[in-house]
Protein backbone atom coordinates (compact mmCIF):
# COMPACT_ATOMS: atom_id res chain seq x y z
CA UNK A 1 0.00 0.00 0.00
CA UNK A 2 1.30 3.32 -0.68
CA UNK A 3 1.26 6.47 1.16
CA UNK A 4 -1.12 8.09 -0.81
CA UNK A 5 -3.66 5.21 -0.97
CA UNK A 6 -3.39 4.96 3.29
CA UNK A 7 -4.07 8.81 3.54
CA UNK A 8 -6.98 8.47 1.04
CA UNK A 9 -8.79 5.83 3.87
CA UNK A 10 -8.32 8.33 6.44
CA UNK A 11 -11.97 10.08 6.95
CA UNK A 12 -11.50 13.72 6.99
CA UNK A 13 -11.36 15.83 10.41
CA UNK A 14 -12.80 19.34 11.24
CA UNK A 15 -10.43 21.61 13.09
CA UNK A 16 -11.79 24.08 15.54
CA UNK A 17 -11.00 25.75 18.47
CA UNK A 18 -11.66 24.39 21.78
CA UNK A 19 -14.33 27.40 22.39
CA UNK A 20 -16.67 26.26 20.16
CA UNK A 21 -16.89 22.91 22.15
CA UNK A 22 -19.81 23.23 24.52
CA UNK A 23 -22.08 25.32 21.38
CA UNK A 24 -21.74 22.39 19.01
CA UNK A 25 -21.93 19.64 21.64
CA UNK A 26 -25.35 21.67 22.65
CA UNK A 27 -26.29 21.90 19.38
CA UNK A 28 -25.97 18.33 18.28
CA UNK A 29 -27.70 17.15 21.30
CA UNK A 30 -30.41 20.00 20.66
CA UNK A 31 -30.53 18.49 17.16
CA UNK A 32 -31.03 14.99 17.56
CA UNK A 33 -33.28 15.53 20.87
CA UNK A 34 -35.50 17.62 19.21
CA UNK A 35 -36.29 15.28 16.10
CA UNK A 36 -37.01 12.22 18.06
CA UNK A 37 -39.07 14.19 20.70
CA UNK A 38 -40.86 15.27 17.50
CA UNK A 39 -41.45 12.28 15.82
CA UNK A 40 -42.77 10.38 18.69
CA UNK A 41 -45.56 13.50 19.81
CA UNK A 42 -46.54 13.32 15.92
CA UNK A 43 -46.54 9.29 16.07
CA UNK A 44 -48.77 9.52 19.65
CA UNK A 45 -50.93 11.83 18.48
CA UNK A 46 -51.71 11.37 14.81
CA UNK A 47 -50.30 8.29 14.28
CA UNK A 48 -48.01 7.20 10.49
CA UNK A 49 -49.75 8.43 7.71
CA UNK A 50 -48.65 10.25 4.19
CA UNK A 51 -48.18 13.20 6.25
CA UNK A 52 -45.86 12.79 8.38
CA UNK A 53 -42.42 13.65 7.47
CA UNK A 54 -43.81 17.24 6.02
CA UNK A 55 -45.28 17.11 9.80
CA UNK A 56 -42.00 16.46 11.22
CA UNK A 57 -40.09 18.61 9.44
CA UNK A 58 -42.31 21.39 9.76
CA UNK A 59 -42.48 21.00 13.92
CA UNK A 60 -38.61 19.51 14.47
CA UNK A 61 -37.75 23.34 13.00
CA UNK A 62 -39.84 25.17 16.16
CA UNK A 63 -38.73 22.45 18.07
CA UNK A 64 -35.02 23.38 17.48
CA UNK A 65 -35.37 26.79 18.02
CA UNK A 66 -36.33 26.32 21.31
CA UNK A 67 -34.06 22.96 22.30
CA UNK A 68 -31.15 24.83 21.42
CA UNK A 69 -30.69 28.37 24.00
CA UNK A 70 -32.73 25.93 26.03
CA UNK A 71 -29.73 23.35 26.31
CA UNK A 72 -27.10 25.59 25.71
CA UNK A 73 -28.70 27.26 29.34
CA UNK A 74 -29.13 23.71 31.31
CA UNK A 75 -25.52 22.51 30.48
CA UNK A 76 -24.31 25.55 31.56
CA UNK A 77 -26.07 25.76 34.58
CA UNK A 78 -25.61 21.79 35.57
CA UNK A 79 -21.98 22.14 34.74
CA UNK A 80 -21.38 25.43 36.77
CA UNK A 81 -24.22 25.02 40.19
CA UNK A 82 -24.45 21.18 40.01
CA UNK A 83 -21.24 19.30 39.09
CA UNK A 84 -18.90 21.61 40.84
CA UNK A 85 -19.97 21.02 43.73
CA UNK A 86 -19.47 17.55 43.79
CA UNK A 87 -16.33 15.68 43.97
CA UNK A 88 -15.41 13.25 41.56
CA UNK A 89 -12.87 10.62 42.20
Amino acid sequence: MTKSTKAAQKPAKIRISIKFYRLIFTGLMALLMSLIISAALILVKEGYNDLFFDHLLSSWKLAFVFAWPSAYLCAYLIQTHVLSRIDFY
